[in-house]
């Protein structure tokens, strides 16, 4: 039986936390057992929001690829590489860019998100309109038929069937068509109750030390029932809960459900609990990454450069047959 062929990227904005296990890391860690993983580090996409200040993304392309090996994504399993070595992208991302209409660009959504979200910078930009353009040669360059998305990412991967289609339609059959992996993003909330994000300052990251987590969960904000130790709270509205709920033990989520219920267990107790169980879960991540820190980015991305570049190679030959150029 023919494998399905998976490809994925982040980009390399900074370490990354739980919400990141959460979202994505924990979906590709089972995938790379049963499928063809190709993981890229997206450094061209980072340049859509950081253009006027790149010189950060070199540095984060190493954080991001310590904090993959250290869940597990193993480049002897799976194509670990950096989307910026494959150059075979930039030339596809500018052929299927002269047959993709401009008005399906304009309507993705997330467009005037980021431009609101981000408002600190200019984002009026050829570049930040044509990202998802780039998103779809990212996955067709590999020949990818399944994708991991979160729900927020299924308009993305629609467009990419659209361009697809819109190419095998004027040219022959090339691309298949990619299909979702869908992952469970949970609202894993952060130290401040809000959505866990690097921009909030509130998240707590896959490489941060045992004292670090301790100094991040101790002062989290609880349910605001319990002004006082006596005073009885509502578990399930309390952040600290909902990440009892990800990373303590069966067992341990009843006890504090009802101990904060009856006020029989105060926050700090409370928080003590889900301090060892975080960094219990944290603990291999950071055994393994060790093995790694020591060593060059280049180094172990090399093979998955050439492998990443030899199948770009062979898909782009075929586009440019049917184009006839």
């Amino acid at each position: 039986m023919n494998k399905h062929v998976v490809m994925s990227g982040m980009r390399p904005t900074g370490a990354l936390h739980l919400g990141h296990w959460e979202g994505a890391l924990k979906s590709w860690l089972l995938l790379q057992e049963s499928a063809v993983c190709h993981f890229s580090i997206v450094d061209w996409h980072a340049l859509t929001t950081e253009y006027q200040d790149p010189a950060n993304i070199g540095g984060n392309i190493r954080q991001v690829l310590l904090d993959w090996l250290a869940v597990g994504i193993d480049p002897e399993k799976s194509v670990v590489y950096l989307q910026s070595a494959v150059k075979e992208i930039s030339e596809l991302f500018l052929l299927l860019s002269m047959m993709t209409p401009l008005g399906w660009l304009e309507r993705v959504p997330t467009f005037k998100e980021q431009q609101a979200q981000l408002s600190d910078r200019d984002l009026n930009q050829y570049g930040f309109l044509g990202y998802p353009l780039l998103q779809t040669v990212d996955i067709v360059i590999m020949k990818a038929d399944t994708v991991p998305v979160g729900e927020d990412q299924v308009f993305h991967l629609e467009l990419a069937r659209e361009i697809v289609r819109r190419f095998n339609g004027l040219y022959g059959d090339c691309f298949p068509e990619p299909q979702p992996f869908l992952t469970p993003i949970p609202k894993l909330p952060g130290v401040d109750g809000r959505k866990m994000s690097k921009s909030y300052g509130n998240a707590i990251y896959l490489g941060d030390s045992p004292l670090m987590v301790g100094e991040k969960i101790r002062p989290m904000v609880t349910d605001i029932r319990r002004k006082r130790r006596s005073d009885p709270g509502v578990p399930e509205e309390c952040p600290v809960f909902a990440l009892h709920k990800a990373y303590s033990r069966a067992e341990q989520i009843k006890e504090v459900a009802a101990g904060c219920r009856t006020a029989d267990i105060g926050c700090l107790d409370c928080k003590k609990i889900l301090i060892a169980n975080v960094n219990e879960f944290l603990e291999p991540f950071r055994q393994r990454r060790s093995q790694y820190e020591n060593m060059a980015v280049n180094d172990i991305l090399a093979t998955g450069n050439l492998r990443a570049a030899e199948r770009a190679r062979h898909t782009l030959a075929q586009v440019r047959d049917l184009m006839k150029i």
